[in-house]
């Protein structure tokens, strides 16, 4: 089974939650161990990467880490085409659609493109749309993110992401954001949606993450917390309330 088809089988079935741990900030070894506690925490895969300090090295060293220790799938979430992580099992080929640079729209991807056929990674196409406050990676990416309030313009941007064939869509508020995407803004953005809806930043609670399970998010992406966590337990207990 592919990872696409992993994803995809699970539509309209149960949120999953992933894991998402940037090799930048802690050894491959050290990744592997967070890793080791989200599976035992529950979680259904774990995505590597981050917006600055990714090289081939530390993720394909992360990636095989953390596969021979857990098992679960592994998935890249580029930085950009100056990093390609080749032994994990798949990467989200994605577009940061509100970026005013075209390098993140398009540019990069297309720059990417034959290196990535060559390795022969999984790619499943997501659209990347970046939610107030947005954090590093709404800075990085140039992005004009969507206003917390602003229901219609993430409806927009998610559906255009569909109708264009892409098949996955990502809210994203920001890696350490204080505040998750709105609830409304998820149930709003999902009731338009026919391909999964993937949901991350800022969710740091058990509240939070019920919240977003319950707003219709299909995925629900925690990063900054778990690598901060030193709890197994309150990891556990934000998992759980993805997973209902």
């Amino acid at each position: 089974m592919t990872v696409r088809d992993f994803i995809l089988g699970n539509l309209g079935k149960r949120t999953l939650h992933m894991s998402l741990l940037d090799p930048d900030k802690q050894s491959a070894e050290e990744a592997a161990e967070l890793a080791q506690m989200c599976k035992d925490a529950g979680t259904d895969a774990i995505m590597i990467g981050g917006s600055t300090g990714i090289s081939n090295e530390n993720l394909d060293e992360t990636a095989e880490r953390i596969k021979a220790r857990t098992g679960l799938p592994v998935i890249y979430f580029p930085a950009g085409p100056h990093a390609l992580a080749s032994k994990a099992d798949a990467m989200f080929y994605m577009s940061l659609v509100n970026s005013t640079d075209l390098k993140w729209v398009i540019r990069a991807q297309a720059m990417a493109s034959l290196a990535v056929k060559k390795i022969g990674i999984e790619t499943i196409s997501m659209g990347y749309i970046i939610v107030e406050p947005g954090m590093k990676v709404g800075e990085v990416g140039q992005a004009e993110p969507v206003k917390r309030d602003d229901l219609k313009g993430a409806m927009s941007w998610a559906l255009g992401c569909e109708l264009m064939g892409m098949s996955l869509v990502y809210l994203e508020a920001g890696s350490g954001a204080d505040r998750p995407v709105p609830p409304e803004m998820i149930s709003a953005v999902k009731g338009v949606l026919s391909v999964p809806l993937i949901v991350g930043g800022g969710i740091k609670t058990p509240e939070a993450a019920k919240a977003a399970r319950d707003a219709g998010a299909d995925v629900v992406v925690t990063g900054t917390f778990v690598e901060r966590c030193h709890d197994p337990g309150k990891l556990k207990a934000v998992i759980d309330a993805v997973k209902g």
